[in-house]
């Protein structure tokens, strides 16, 4: 039924309460999880002129760091694993990925805003995902939601 999990990761402990049910699902399955980071663009261009260099190194080095902490947890589960970091906006990037890499499902987390946080923020990386992926997607609820 699922051969590739997306799990999109933003180096957050978001990873921590979504991870296990990723790769659960990944062994009760067969599948291959895919770690995903995206760089997200709109923070380099925000950056001042003089430290877009800067911004853009230090969010590809956690970008790596956050794939490879999922790749080390599966590998350690005995789930094969594949890492990607993209650079773009993250909820498009997120479902770009999907589709280019015939992902079955997407396991992400909330990031435990309040209703408030959320509202004042727009929205959610997640909330956008679910409306505009076109396979399945499986949300992990933070736990520190109010």
């Amino acid at each position: 039924m699922y051969d590739t999990i997306l799990v999109p990761t933003d180096g957050s402990d978001t990873v921590e309460q979504t991870l296990p049910h990723a790769i659960r699902l990944a062994a009760d399955t067969g599948a291959t999880i895919q770690a995903l980071y995206v760089v997200d663009t709109r923070a380099i261009h925000a950056a001042d002129a003089d430290e877009r260099e800067a911004v853009e190194t230090d969010l590809e080095a956690a970008g790596q760091q956050a794939v490879e902490t999922i790749a080390d947890r599966a590998a350690a589960e005995g789930i094969e694993f594949e890492t990607a970091v993209r650079r773009g906006t993250p909820d498009k990037e997120i479902v770009r990925h999907a589709e280019e890499s015939d992902s079955d499902v997407i396991v992400i987390g909330t990031d435990g805003k309040t209703p408030r946080e959320k509202l004042q923020a727009l929205g959610s990386v997640s909330e956008r995902v679910v409306d505009s992926a076109p396979i399945p997607v499986f949300v992990i609820k933070g736990k520190d939601v109010a």
